[in-house]
Parts: structure tokens; sequence; C-alpha cells
């Protein structure tokens, strides 16, 4: 069977990877500490669990509109303005299968074969990979713990090309856990405009930000009507603030251009998000719902502080302190080891599952590992204590 150019250009997700080498040593007997997935343990808030009973009741759950309940779009909305100082119009909310599905149709809708798009390194993989499955040069911008791994204005405007049609960019970012400054946002996003491009900003993370100084949550990109706000995509998901990886839910902020176009894609790709999953999303946005899942953004808070802590104490170096989502991005060249053979023989040898950074680009993949905190303290603690056994006073290599 010939097999497509497209899928043998996709590069494995070595996360996975890990998740299923990890399995293996767990049936063969052994407890391991799994760190190499973003995935929280909390779960979602009690009633979105008791709407997902209700609507299991046996009624039918039939087809809704491809771009989702219009209850659950003015839903989002409104969170978007009472949380994160975004005025929404519910028209322009996609609901998604998904975050996947909405950077999916994002880049199915924009990006032409042979477009340029810039995506900064590190960067969470699936991002370029899209980009890439439609026809995109992924010009990947090797990025510094001086700009907190993050993209700036200046490099946009120096790598941009006649070709160049979009940037895509997270904030909070996986795998770093930085966030990029709101103002070098902005100016990102109206340059971007200016040049006649468009930006996909990834706000995924947004929700599990610290607090800015005034304890209010961070800004949206729409909260900025600027330019560049005009030509942006933002995407978000149900599965990391709200705890629903498994629900595959996210949604997507369209121009309004843009409205009609996702909707014949969405119809096309996967016809609308899953049914039951909407009517139990509509639970997030209660007042009691909204208050678990702070708690548990405060619980990461503190579980970061033990990571950072231990971290330290064992020798391993974090350049820069996350400021949201739950990564910590470490540098592992001190151990004389590349990143990918830490992350082998802490699993075979400490029973410890993490990330190589070959997941996450080229600058930097030998020496950074990606940790996720989304596991329980106790789990963390001996974690930390595992890597600093492995590590030793000396040299695992």
């Amino acid at each position: 069977m010939k097999i497509s150019r497209r899928a043998e250009g996709i590069a494995p997700f070595y996360a996975m990877e890990f998740a299923r080498n990890a399995a293996e040593l767990e049936a063969q007997g052994h407890h391991v500490v799994k760190l190499n997935i973003g995935e929280p343990d909390f779960g979602p808030p009690p009633a979105v669990l008791a709407a997902a009973r209700e609507v299991s009741d046996g009624r039918p759950l039939a087809y809704t509109g491809a771009l989702g309940l219009p209850e659950l779009r003015a839903a989002i909305a409104d969170f978007y303005g009472h949380h994160f100082g975004a005025d929404v119009d519910p028209r322009r909310v996609a609901v998604t299968s998904g975050a996947s599905a909405a950077l999916l149709m994002a880049c199915a809708a924009l990006i032409d074969p042979g477009d340029r798009v810039l995506i900064g390194d590190p960067s969470y993989p699936c991002n370029r990979q899209f980009a890439h499955a439609f026809g995109a040069q992924v010009d990947l911008i090797e990025t510094t713990a001086e700009s907190r791994f993050q993209l700036t204005t200046d490099d946009v405007e120096r790598s941009w090309t006649d070709s160049t049609r979009g940037v895509i960019v997270a904030t909070p970012s996986n795998p770093t856990g930085t966030s990029m400054p709101y103002d070098e946002l902005v100016a990102m996003t109206d340059l971007v405009a200016a040049r006649g491009g468009w930006s996909i900003v990834d706000e995924i993370y947004l929700g599990l930000s610290d607090p800015g100084a005034d304890g209010r949550a961070p800004q949206s990109i729409l909260a900025t009507d600027t330019p560049g706000t005009a030509e942006t995509v933002v995407i978000n998901s149900f599965s990391k603030y709200f705890g629903m990886t498994g629900w595959r839910l996210g949604w997507c902020i369209v121009p309004d251009e843009l409205v009609g176009v996702i909707e014949r894609l969405a119809q096309n790709f996967y016809v609308c998000p899953p049914t039951p999953s909407q009517y139990a999303a509509l639970a997030c946005f209660t007042p009691e719902s909204l208050a678990v899942a702070e708690d548990n953004r405060r619980e990461f808070a503190r579980r970061r502080h033990l990571v950072i802590d231990g971290l330290a104490r064992i020798g391993l170096d974090v350049p820069v302190v996350p400021d949201g989502a739950f990564y910590v991005y470490i540098d592992v060249s001190s151990t004389g080891l590349s990143s990918a053979e830490f992350c082998d023989r802490a699993l075979r040898e400490a029973h410890v599952a993490l990330t190589p950074g070959k997941d996450f680009g080229v600058a930097g993949a030998d020496r950074f590992v990606r940790l996720s905190y989304a596991a329980s303290t106790e789990d963390l603690a001996l974690a930390i204590d595992r890597l600093g056994a492995f590590v030793g006073a000396g040299n695992p290599a």
C-alpha cells in the first residue's frame, strides 16, 4: 500500500510512545510515576459529572449544529467576558471536537500549500504537524530562556518573508509553561496583520495562568481591540482548566468572515462535536464549577513550587520558572546525557516517565526534558526522590 507523503511526514508523538513504554513496565509489575502526559488528575467538576449522568437517561442524543449548542456557545462567550476580559459575540464561537479539531479547521481555513507559517521552537508538536499537513512550510524559530521560550515581535519581523502567511503562538506554552507578555502578544498580532497575515493564538492553558498582581485572571488577546485581533483565531479547550481531557471538547473564536467557513469544515470533517459532552459542559460555567476549577488552578501552583524546589535540590536546572499550565522544562545537559537518553534511562531505571525535547522542536531538543506536574503531590514527591537517586551525586552517564 502506498502511504501518502503527508502521512509519511508526520513525526511520532514521543510523549505517547513513553506512555506506551510505561504501560509495558506497569504490566510487568513496576510502579511508574507518569509525568509525561499533560492530563489533570482531578477530572471534571462534580456538576459536570452529574449533568453527564442526567443526559445518559436514554433520551435521544442527536446531532447538534456543526458549531455546537447555541447555549454552550453563549456560555463560552460569557466566560470570556467575565474571566478573560473579552467581549465576544457568541456567533463567533465554534464548539469543536477537542482543541485539536479547532486547530485542524483553523489550518484548513487559512493555509494553502506553499504558505510559510512561523512557530516558536520549542512548541507543542501538533501545532506544526497540522500546519504541515495542509501544505505549509513551517519555519521553526529558535527561542531562548531570555525571552521565556516565547516568540518576540522582533523574531517575527526578522523571519517574515513574501511567502509567510501567519503565526501560531501558545501562551502559556506547552512544553515550557511560560507566557508571552501581553503587550508583546498584542504588538505581534498587530505586526502580522499589518503584513497581511493571520495569527492563531492557543489559549488552552490561559485559565491555568498565574493571576496578575491585582489578583485578576490574565487577559485573552481578544480583550484588546486592535487590527491584529481582527485577524486572530483563538483556540481553547475544556480539557485542561476544566479537567475534561477524554470528553474531547474544545472551541475556537474566529473573525466574522470565518464563521461560515468553519461551519462548512466542521460539517464535513466530523458533523458536530459530541452531544453528551456538550450538554455536560454547560455545567462548567456555574459558580460552583468555576470555584472548583479555580481551586484546581491554585493546587497546580502549589505542585509547581514542590517540583521546582525538588529539582533544585537534586541538581536539575530549570532555566525559566513557568507561570502557567502544568509543565516544567528541565535542562538535563549537566548529566552528560541527551534528553532522549535521560528519559529512556529515567523510565527504565527510576520508573519515572518524562518527555524528551525532540517532541517539541529542534533547538535544545537534546538538552531539555518536559515534566508534567499534573499528578498528585505524592507522585511528584516520589518522582523527585527517584530522579534524585538516578542522577546521584555524580554523572548518570
